[in-house]
Parts: C-alpha cells; sequence; structure tokens
C-alpha cells in the first residue's frame, strides 16, 4: 500500500482522542466501504490515514475523497450520536465485532458480488442501543424478504424469529416494512436481542413509520449504521448496507423475495462471505416467492420450514433442529390392543362386549382389560345398552 502513497510516513498510534477524531473523519470523508482505505489504516493507523487523505497523498482514493476530503464535521458528528445517546464503534473498541468482518479479506477482485471496491469493511460504525456489538460474534441470523409481505410471510417469518430469539439467537434485520419488521417485533416480542442495520444516519428515522420500532430495537438491541448523522437514505447505500446484514450473521434467511429483490442481494452476499443462505418456499402461484424459489432451485439457498430447521443448518456443527410440535391425540397413549379395542366402536351408537371382540378380533378378557383403560382415558363410556365412544 505504501507504494500507492507518494510520501509514505511511519505508522504512529496516536492517542485514543485523537484516534478517535480520525476514525469519525474518515467514515464521512469515504462515502461507505473502501478497500484501499481499510488497507491504508491497517497499514498506518487512522491518525496518519486520515492526514493522508485531507492531503490527498493516495491516488487510488481520489476519486472517493476530492469531493469530501476538506469536509470536516468531527465535532458536530460525535455531538450528534452522543445527543441520541449512542456511540461510535470503531476497530479500536472493545466491542468491535472484528471476527464477523474476517471474511471480506477472503473476497478478491473476481468475486462477483463486488460493485466498485465495496466489498470491503466498515469503517466504523454508528451505534444506537445498550446491546455490545462484541455479541454479534454469537449466534445470529438475518431475517429479509420483500417490504410487500403476504399474511403468509409475516406469520412465518413470526414464528421462526420468534423461535431463534427464545433459543437465544440475534435476529439481525434491515428495519423496513414487510419481513424485515416483522422479523424485529416477534424478537422484541420474545425479549430476544435484535439489531437494525441502517442505510442512512442514525437520526434520519427510516422508514418513517417505525420510529417506534427502532426505539424498542435500541432499547433490547442495537441499532447500527456505517454512515454519520445526517446521511440521507439512497439505493446505492441500501445495497452497500446488505453486505453487512450478511457479514454479521452465521446465515441469511430469505422468507419472501421477488425475481429481483434486496433481499436476494443480501443472500448473494451471505454466499459471498460463505454464510449459509436459507429460503422459506411460499404458493407456487406467488410473485412474493419466486426469488426464493428460484435460489432453491438453483441450489444457492436451503428449503427451511421452521426456527429447528435454520438452527440446525446455522449453528454450531452438531447442533440439531428442534423436535417438531405435533398436536397429541387423545390416542397416542394407547397400546396395540387397546388401539384395536377402539377402532372396533362404530361411529356412533353403542356396542356390546361381544361385538367388539368380534370387530377387533381380540378375546374377551383383553378387550374388557382394555375396555378399563379407555374409560379412564376418557374416550369411552358405558350405559344400559352398552359401551360407546364420548
Amino acid at each position: 500500500m505504501s507504494a500507492a502513497v507518494r510520501q509514505p510516513e511511519p505508522a504512529d498510534e496516536g492517542s485514543p482522542e485523537e484516534r478517535q477524531l480520525a476514525w469519525a473523519y474518515l467514515s464521512r470523508v469515504v462515502e461507505g466501504a473502501s478497500k484501499p482505505l481499510v488497507a491504508l489504516i491497517n497499514e498506518v493507523g487512522p491518525v496518519i490515514a486520515a492526514r493522508v487523505v485531507r492531503e490527498n497523498r493516495l491516488e487510488v482514493l481520489d476519486s472517493k475523497t476530492v469531493a469530501r476530503r476538506e469536509i470536516d464535521l468531527v465535532e458536530q458528528d460525535l455531538e450528534a450520536i452522543a445527543r441520541m445517546g449512542g456511540r461510535l464503534v470503531t476497530p479500536d473498541s472493545p466491542e468491535w465485532p472484528a471476527w464477523r468482518f474476517n471474511a471480506f479479506a477472503l473476497l478478491d477482485d473476481d468475486n462477483t458480488i463486488h460493485q466498485r471496491s465495496d466489498y470491503a469493511p466498515p469503517v466504523a460504525l454508528w451505534v444506537r442501543g445498550e446491546m455490545a456489538l462484541s455479541e454479534l460474534d454469537d449466534r445470529g441470523v438475518a431475517i429479509v424478504g420483500t417490504r410487500a409481505a403476504s399474511g403468509y410471510g409475516e406469520h412465518v417469518t413470526a414464528e421462526i424469529a420468534g423461535d431463534l430469539a427464545v433459543e437465544g439467537y440475534t435476529v439481525v434485520s434491515g428495519a423496513a416494512y414487510g419481513i424485515d419488521g416483522s422479523a424485529h417485533r416477534a424478537a422484541l416480542g420474545q425479549g430476544g436481542k435484535t439489531v437494525a442495520v441502517l442505510a442512512c444516519g442514525l437520526d434520519r428515522v427510516y422508514p418513517a413509520g417505525h420510529g417506534k420500532l427502532l426505539q424498542a430495537i435500541a432499547r433490547q438491541g442495537a441499532v447500527i449504521s456505517e454512515y454519520p448523522p445526517g446521511t440521507v437514505p439512497a439505493k446505492f447505500r441500501f445495497l452497500a448496507r446488505n453486505r453487512l446484514v450478511a457479514a454479521l450473521t452465521d446465515a441469511t434467511l430469505v422468507v419472501e423475495a421477488g425475481w429481483r429483490s434486496g433481499a436476494r442481494n443480501t443472500a448473494n452476499w451471505a454466499a459471498a462471505l460463505g454464510r449459509q443462505v436459507l429460503a422459506v418456499p411460499g404458493p407456487v402461484t406467488a410473485a412474493t416467492s419466486a426469488g426464493c424459489h428460484r435460489m432453491i432451485k438453483e441450489g444457492v439457498a436451503t428449503l427451511v420450514t421452521n426456527a429447528g430447521d435454520v438452527m440446525e443448518a446455522a449453528g454450531p456443527i452438531g447442533t440439531l433442529a428442534l423436535e417438531p410440535t405435533v398436536p397429541a391425540r387423545p390416542t397416542d397413549k394407547l397400546s396395540p390392543a387397546q388401539l384395536q379395542v377402539y377402532d372396533g366402536f362404530p361411529s356412533s351408537g353403542a356396542i356390546g362386549v361381544a361385538e367388539l371382540s368380534q370387530e377387533s378380533g381380540l378375546r374377551m378378557p383383553i378387550v374388557m382389560g382394555a375396555l378399563s383403560v379407555l374409560e379412564l382415558e376418557g374416550l369411552v363410556s358405558t350405559d344400559g345398552t352398552g359401551w360407546f365412544r364420548k
């Protein structure tokens, strides 16, 4: 990297205050992710990197910084996040989720998922919420899907997200309408942790109708963005945001997605970063599930139907799916002989013991013993005319 800098300097650690100011400056001056900038910071540290950017001494960064390198809103940005009760989390911070971001180093210029040079980790993260980002190194699942979710999609999302939250998984999504919102609400409803990754500054409520939801997420989890306060939502920022949703979790689950959708973009990022990609099937006639069906058909995604399937695919090696919840039938506890006698009853009306013996093909003493158990279980009763089902 130093060959690209016209006047390389030795690395200078700087004081904690200087480094924090440098991180804040670099977070604003370079739009989103930048592989060259991350490489420079890794080589010389944030303080010298900020100086190099200000003085425009790194040619490969010129196009990314020429419009902003003279803008210094560091104090305003840090004051703004402090007023919101938030913080700037950087690679210097103990809570920085470094393990999650290591996968970006495995991507190269031949990887088809990247656009420009945005396949790098964020420079820093602006955060609101009590949850330490280091907790994202534990079990986490991203749940994404269409904004125009169907009732089926919202129901399935709520079931899976709620069950995952109960099992201690952090649910990560983008706080959008539809599937994202359902995932966040379900996790919150179970007292679990959830994280919203935004494509704008944290002082911007987006979408506007999710103001209360974002407040609830901040109380019980975290709301994060790589963009400083004041940054407005934009399509290219949503696409860049998707890589973080995928990177911060063990797996990305797509519940409903059209043929072309942002949810599929997140799934592609997950696959590129070595994460599990999962998808819920929907009705074959539903356009909202066409993207899910395509990913399953092409082998990009694993078909899942419940939280147990997700845990088996996304959990540590050896994690078993939860036993499916099947409603118990009154006859499940019966022995074969008792069930045989019970099946010998007519659908209506009474029957005698001798007739039951003939219908079941069992001897009279066995039938009498079975009837005692069936009566205790509340399945049959008797009156003056014979035995009958209750």
